[in-house]
């Protein structure tokens, strides 16, 4: 028996259609939808985005997510005004011992660690 995948439930906070959004925009595609829960997935991360609004957990809640070219990601979500339109935040690269990181807090609060090695 293996594990094939891992797939958190990840807070939307009080906005569900903004929090959506702002994936979508990142480029994730949604695979299916039911009842506050959306399946999203962008190349082979996948996570379950639920319309849950906790301020506390959420801010209390980290994900790591491995790209290719965090440069590029940074890049992306610079010219796309992501910050402006959704009201996140984005950091500065920086070199950590686990490889070059840039960090993301989202609509909800969740900080998303995203890590080139």
């Amino acid at each position: 028996m293996k594990f094939l995948s891992l797939e958190p439930f990840v807070p939307s906070g009080s906005n569900f259609e903004g929090s959506k959004q702002f994936f979508l925009e990142l480029g994730f595609h949604i695979n299916w939808e039911v009842n506050g829960y959306a399946g999203l997935q962008r190349d082979e991360c996948r996570f379950i985005l639920q319309a849950y609004d906790h301020k506390d957990f959420a801010e209390n809640f980290m994900l790591s997510v491995k790209v290719d070219n965090v440069d590029a990601f940074r890049n992306d979500v610079l010219d796309k005004k992501l910050p402006e339109k959704y009201g996140i935040r984005i950091g500065q690269i920086t070199k950590q011992p686990y490889g070059r990181e840039v960090n993301i807090i989202d609509i909800a609060g969740v900080c998303w660690h995203f890590v080139e090695q």
